[in-house]
């Protein structure tokens, strides 16, 4: 999974946009695009890139937290732990204190919380970056936990979760997702169980703090209009008192997803007019097949192009209204999506054909040599668009680092040009073709009554 955006090829302005990136690139604490790296004795990882277009710092720290740690008593509370960290710590113990003093740092700021990753981040003037680390240092290192807030917290949490069980897609993503990782739901369910949440204690908060907030399971990556050096050395005189712990994948290992032992349909009931069809798969693991995750991306993006014969066959035939593929790269077992939206007389006919399109996504010729190369082309472009803004390319950093680390991140372009034929090949017949999948659909009941749909038709 990259993301993807709308692009105006200007050969010159490519041609800087490279020159930029890859300019700064030496050996040591550097790797490719200006990123330097360090390790301080109590395992942090620090990384730093220079961007001195503008006179601002994104200071960021990514966690190797997220869904994927939940057992199901905490399903849902690495989430809720994103958002206790921008409550009171030792150094600003209340919550008037810290909003003060984001507003008096000038902070943009934000959290987000993944399957497998957890980030915080502040967006500030160059001027405040010292104070900045400072703040993050104290947020991260020393949060209180005050049973107040955390009763606060868990209310706009909830608020969220009922904004999501609003959207007719909540349903049927829930409903899909159980029967997709029916062993370990919890590990992928990242906005979590309500009773869970609700129920959530000072003492639940402290654990995940002392299992998994430590330097050896961070990152702290800071962008910017800085100098490495300076970094470097601010980390180390800021953040080598935070305290070591042990490995928590050794003494908390991550269960393995077991391989589905047949396929299956689900049919839920929204009220919306169209027809919502998902189809899919348990994908590749990024250190079991790390081949097929470059793969997959090339696949799904030739797809997803207007003159491949997928496009042509689904959607300008008129059987959908859209229809693509997708992958999401995980080192835990990523799922594999084909999504399509049509009407109620014309789904059962999508779903035949989309199958005879996957019977086909093997065969030399369903793609030409031309698609291909372009596919290769057009992400090694949109890669280098996501760096454009230094806090994007901070937080897209963070991302790749918890899940794949960051030689992936660095190398993803070099992997995806080596991607062939046989490749996309294996790819599909590892993981896709002839492989149980689970079939969802999403339409109202009337429409449902209409035409007499029953799971085993999807079958």
């Amino acid at each position: 999974m990259r993301y993807k955006k709308m692009l105006l090829c200007f050969s010159f302005s490519l041609f800087l946009l490279f020159s930029l990136l890859y300019a700064q690139s030496e050996t040591g604490s550097s790797g490719k695009g200006g990123i330097f790296t360090t390790k301080l004795d109590n395992g942090l990882e620090v990384i730093v890139i220079e961007n001195h277009t503008v006179p601002l710092v994104t200071i960021s720290i990514a966690v190797k937290n997220g869904a994927y740690t939940e057992p199901p008593e905490y399903n849902g509370l690495s989430h809720l732990y994103e958002h206790m960290f921008f409550k009171g710590n030792k150094a600003i113990p209340n919550q008037e204190e810290y909003m003060e003093r984001q507003r008096e740092l000038g902070m943009v700021w934000n959290g987000g919380t993944s399957t497998e990753y957890v980030n915080y981040y502040f967006t500030l003037s160059k001027d405040s970056l010292k104070p900045g680390m400072i703040f993050m240092k104290d947020a991260i290192e020393t949060p209180l936990f005050n049973q107040a807030e955390l009763e606060k917290e868990r209310e706009v949490v909830l608020g969220e979760y009922d904004r999501n069980e609003a959207t007719p897609s909540f349903h049927l993503n829930q409903a899909i997702g159980k029967k997709l990782w029916y062993k370990y739901f919890s590990r992928k369910n990242v906005i979590g169980d309500r009773e869970v949440i609700k129920t959530a204690t000072r003492e639940k908060m402290m654990t995940i703090q002392k299992r998994y907030y430590i330097p050896s399971n961070s990152a702290l990556i800071v962008s910017g209009d800085i100098e490495h050096q300076q970094i470097f050395k601010l980390a180390k005189e800021l953040f080598s008192s935070w305290e070591k712990g042990p490995d928590p994948f050794k003494e908390y290992p991550i269960p393995v997803h077991p391989p589905l032992n047949k396929s299956e349909a689900e049919i839920v009931n929204q009220p919306v007019k169209t027809v919502t069809l998902q189809i899919i798969w348990q994908g590749p693991s990024l250190s079991k097949d790390i081949k097929s995750t470059y793969a997959a991306d090339v696949f799904s993006y030739i797809l997803s192009q207007d003159n491949s014969s997928f496009q042509k066959n689904l959607v300008e035939t008129g059987l959908a209204l859209f229809c693509n593929l997708s992958y999401y790269t995980q080192e835990h077992t990523g799922p594999i999506q084909i999504t399509a939206q049509t009407t109620p007389d014309k789904l059962l006919q999508l779903n035949k054909a989309i199958m005879q399109e996957v019977s086909k996504f093997d065969q030399n010729d369903y793609f030409s040599d031309d698609l291909l190369q372009y596919a290769k082309n057009k992400l090694a472009v949109d890669d280098i668009y996501t760096r454009e803004t230094g806090s994007d390319f901070a937080l897209n950093l963070g991302f790749w680092w918890c899940s794949a680390g960051i030689d992936y991140y660095l190398n993803y372009v070099d992997n995806l040009k080596k991607v062939t034929r046989a490749d996309i090949k294996k790819y599909v017949d590892t993981y896709i073709k002839d492989k149980p999948s689970v079939t969802g659909v999403m339409l109202s009941s009337e429409n449902q009554s209409k035409i007499n749909l029953k799971p085993e038709d999807l079958l």
